[in-house]
This record gives structure tokens, C-alpha cells and sequence, in this order.
């Protein structure tokens, strides 16, 4: 996983991602959606609480083979994503002041609870 800051002429904004994992990681992270969903919904909870939510940019329309046996909605539209990352958008204007560094640090611990949902997850897969 990694944080980010994207100054772009169109948007400004920083994220938390792990935007195209590897298939091994990419696998064991939609297994973890499906197999221990109340960790998952945990994470969920604790992104919403904090002002966050994944994001489905990218995501799939059907379920990845071997995924079709899950059918709750949320577990679903998960386990369907190809990153598994949160955003948070960037005042253009504030780019060169000072606070934008308490924006970010705040922002990054708000995210941390899908940094160490990931992190969990990729401490047990082999990298590709």
C-alpha cells in the first residue's frame, strides 16, 4: 500500500491505495473480503466513521471467477474491485500553504485502518 498526493490540472487529491496489486495480493485480499467479511465490514465501519470510503473506480461488473458464491451486496462490490483504495479530495488553492501538511497527516491517519487491513494481508502473500 501507499500514500499519495496527485497535483493534477484537473483535481487535486491524496490517497491511500493499493492500486493494481499484484494477482497474488489482488486474490488474497478479495479471499479475505469473502471469507472473513466481519473484519472487512469492521474496516468499512472504521473508513465511514473517519470520514472515508473505498473507492470503486475500475471495479469489475460481474465477480471474479471463483468469487461467484458470494452474493451480500457489499461483500460483492468489494470483492469486485481491482484496487482497493480511499481518497481525499485537494483544494487547488491551498496547494502551497502551510496547512495542507495538517490536512494530509490527517487524512493518512483516517486511512489507516485500510493501511493495516492491507498491510495484514500482504505480510502473508509472496510477492509476484
Amino acid at each position: 500500500g501507499v500514500f499519495f498526493v496527485h497535483i493534477g490540472l484537473e483535481r487535486c487529491f491524496a490517497g491511500v491505495a493499493w492500486w493494481q496489486p499484484g494477482p497474488s495480493l489482488l486474490l488474497a485480499m478479495r479471499n479475505a473480503v469473502a471469507t472473513r467479511p466481519g473484519e472487512f465490514r469492521a474496516l468499512i465501519k472504521a473508513l465511514k466513521k473517519n470520514r472515508l470510503e473505498l473507492d470503486a473506480e475500475g471495479c469489475m461488473k460481474r465477480a471474479p471467477r471463483g468469487f461467484e458464491h458470494v452474493t451480500e451486496a457489499d461483500l460483492a462490490a468489494a470483492i469486485r474491485n481491482r484496487h482497493f483504495a480511499v481518497r481525499h479530495e485537494i483544494d487547488p488553492a491551498g496547494i502551497y500553504g502551510p496547512a495542507l501538511v495538517d490536512e494530509l497527516v490527517d487524512f493518512a491517519l483516517r486511512a489507516k485502518p485500510l493501511l493495516d487491513w492491507g498491510r495484514a494481508i500482504e505480510a502473508r502473500v509472496p510477492v509476484d
